[in-house]
C-alpha cells in the first residue's frame, strides 16, 4: 500500500500538477486519519472485552466465595442455636426452682453448651483480596455492586470478626474454668448457689453470642442481597 502511494506521488510530480498533487496528500492523510480511527476503535472494543471478561470473572469468584461464606454462616447459626437453646432452659424457671431434683438433666444440657465449642465466622475473601491487591477493585464497571462488596468485605467482615474475637475471649475463660466438669461430664451441681454461680458465668458469653447471632443474621441478609445482584449483573 505505502508502495503505490509513494508511486503516485512520483508521478504527480513529475507532472508537476500543484492542485492534482494538494487534492492527492489530502486525500492521503484523510486516510491516514480513518486508518488511526479505526485502529483505535478495534483498539477500544478490544479493551472492553477485556473489562467486561475481567468483570464477569471477578464477579463470578465474589458470588462462588459468598456460597462458601453462606453455608459457613449458616453451619455457626445452627450450633449457635443449640448452645442458646440449652441455656434457655437451664435459666428457665423449672430448672431454677428444682434444680436438685434435675441433676442429670442439668449435667446434659452443660455438656451441650460445653461441647458444641465456640462456633465463629471467618469469610473466604480471595477473590476480593485478589481484586485489592492488584489494584483493580475500582476499575469494575458496575460501582454500586463494587461498593457493596467493599463495604461487606471492609465493613460488614470486619465487624464480624471483631465480635467472634471478644466471644472467643470470653469462651476460652468458660472453658478454662470448666474444663474438668465438662471432661468428666460432671459439673458437681449440689446446691443453688453453685448453680447460679455458673449460670452468671455463662450469662455473659449467652448474651454476646445472642449478639453475635444477630449480627450474622443481618450478614446473611447482606450477602443474599448482593448475590442476588450479582446474578442479576452476571446473567
Amino acid at each position: 500500500m505505502m508502495k503505490i502511494f509513494r508511486n503516485i506521488r512520483q508521478k504527480l510530480a513529475a507532472e508537476n500538477s500543484v492542485a492534482k498533487y494538494l487534492r492527492y496528500a489530502i486525500g492521503e492523510i484523510f486516510l491516514v486519519v480513518i486508518g488511526i480511527l479505526i485502529a483505535l476503535q478495534v483498539n477500544n472494543w478490544n479493551e472492553l472485552r477485556k473489562q467486561n471478561v475481567a468483570d464477569t470473572e471477578f464477579l463470578k469468584g465474589v458470588k462462588k466465595d459468598l456460597i462458601q461464606d453462606r453455608q459457613y454462616i449458616k453451619l455457626v447459626l445452627k450450633e449457635m442455636d443449640s448452645k442458646i437453646e440449652a441455656f434457655d432452659l437451664l435459666n428457665s424457671k423449672v430448672f431454677l426452682k428444682s434444680q436438685n431434683n434435675n441433676k442429670t438433666s442439668i449435667d446434659s444440657f452443660l455438656q451441650i453448651y460445653f461441647k458444641l465449642g465456640n462456633p465463629t465466622f471467618y469469610p473466604v475473601s480471595g477473590s476480593f483480596q485478589a481484586a485489592v491487591s492488584g489494584n483493580l477493585i475500582n476499575n469494575y464497571k458496575n460501582k454500586e455492586i463494587t461498593a457493596s462488596i467493599i463495604k461487606l468485605y471492609n465493613s460488614t467482615y470486619s465487624r464480624l470478626i471483631d465480635n467472634g474475637r471478644i466471644l472467643n475471649e470470653r469462651w476460652a475463660y468458660l472453658r478454662k474454668k470448666y474444663i474438668h466438669q465438662y471432661r468428666t461430664g460432671n459439673f458437681h451441681i449440689t446446691d443453688n448457689k453453685m448453680f447460679s454461680e455458673i449460670l452468671d458465668d455463662m450469662y455473659y458469653h449467652y448474651l454476646e453470642l445472642q449478639w453475635y447471632r444477630g449480627v450474622l443474621k443481618d450478614t446473611l441478609n447482606e450477602i443474599d442481597v448482593l448475590l442476588k445482584k450479582i446474578n442479576d449483573e452476571i446473567l
